[in-house]
């Protein structure tokens, strides 16, 4: 699908604006229950703050997602992407999973169809793939049974995608599943992809997939007593699935790499086994990072050596995988190994 050597990239922000949560998944370190001393929302103009920095390194996207949070109504969603897309016109605005979607609609007593619609003529150019996980009832139920079931999130993606809204698919192993549910998690992806780009002549722009992280988290009753599951997955298990993705998604364009998770020198050999597509920037993040993953921001200089090392080109682009004029950072290349001088 790439033969051309370039090796896409995205300067972006993660802004978790809320960890506030009603979910109580079994593997996340982030949220908190309403009530609890820690739970934070951010204001608007906490949240334009940070987009303003982003502006100011030339990024063009902000990834926004949180928890399930009873106490926001739909009004406070749709005037606060009015205000960002008044306010920062250029950054496209990614923003909220289906399971937030779903929490919306439920609380204000609407199909999440007529959520997503507020929410696009609010300004919303996307929405992101999280939430996804496992889409497999006998896993989902299990990791996560306040999660809504795959056939939900599913839904709600089509219907974003029916709206022209920007869409991603991810995917997260390691919570003990087998090889046969990894492949259903992705079928379902790839007959979603083939109904939405014949009825609505779009889908999803890429597949993202890595282990769940699980450093800093016990992961409920699933580590306890006699330990059954084996949980996570490492950096061969992870490369694997990469490549049996890259070959298993004939309609999906671009595969991306998982350097938060796994490493750069990881997510590198990644782009050798099937990846187009090197992640962001992303400039902050909080939900990954809560489960003890150390290092959640890379700067472009250091995407573009990883891609530069790995035997390809570096290329900028938007979260709609449209190429954007990419200036080589000169510390990119200072990054990369001097070969070493043959002996006579």
């Amino acid at each position: 699908m790439h033969p051309d050597g370039y090796v896409t990239y995205l300067v972006d922000r993660n802004i978790n604006y809320t960890n506030v949560c009603t979910i109580n998944c079994q593997f996340c370190s982030f949220y908190r229950p309403p009530g609890h001393e820690e739970t934070y929302t951010q204001t608007y103009e906490e949240i334009s703050e940070r987009i303003v920095e982003l502006e100011a390194i030339g990024g063009s996207r902000i990834l926004m997602q949180g928890g399930v949070n009873p106490a926001l109504p739909l009004q406070w969603y749709t005037d606060l992407l009015t205000h960002l897309s008044t306010h920062h016109p250029s950054i496209d605005l990614d923003c909220f999973s289906p399971i937030e979607i779903e929490g919306v609609a439920e609380i204000c007593e609407m199909s999440t169809l007529d959520v997503l619609r507020a929410f696009k003529d609010a300004g919303m150019h996307g929405l992101p793939g999280g939430g996804a996980e496992m889409l497999v009832d006998d896993v989902r139920k299990d990791v996560s049974p306040k999660k809504g079931s795959p056939a939900n999130w599913l839904r709600v993606m089509e219907e974003a995608q029916s709206l022209g809204l920007t869409t991603s698919a991810t995917n997260v192993i390691g919570f003990g599943e087998n090889t046969s549910q990894r492949i259903e998690h992705m079928r379902r992806l790839r007959e979603l992809q083939d109904r939405s780009l014949n009825v609505h002549n779009t889908g999803f722009t890429s597949f993202i997939a890595w282990p769940v992280q699980l450093e800093t988290n016990s992961f409920g009753r699933r580590n306890r007593g006699q330990n059954k599951y084996t949980l996570g997955a490492g950096s061969s298990e992870y490369l694997r699935h990469v490549a049996i993705s890259r070959l298993f998604f004939d309609n999906i364009e671009h595969i991306q790499a998982s350097w938060p998770t796994m490493g750069l020198a990881v997510s590198q050999m990644a782009l050798l086994g099937g990846a187009d597509d090197a992640g962001s920037t992303m400039m902050e993040e909080n939900v990954v990072s809560a489960s003890g993953t150390s290092k959640m921001d890379a700067s472009e200089a250091e995407l573009q050596s990883s891609i530069y090392r790995a035997g390809f080109t570096p290329q900028r682009r938007n979260s709609d995988y449209e190429h954007l004029e990419t200036a080589i950072n000169p510390e990119a290349t200072k990054m990369l190994i001097a070969p070493v001088p043959r002996q006579s």
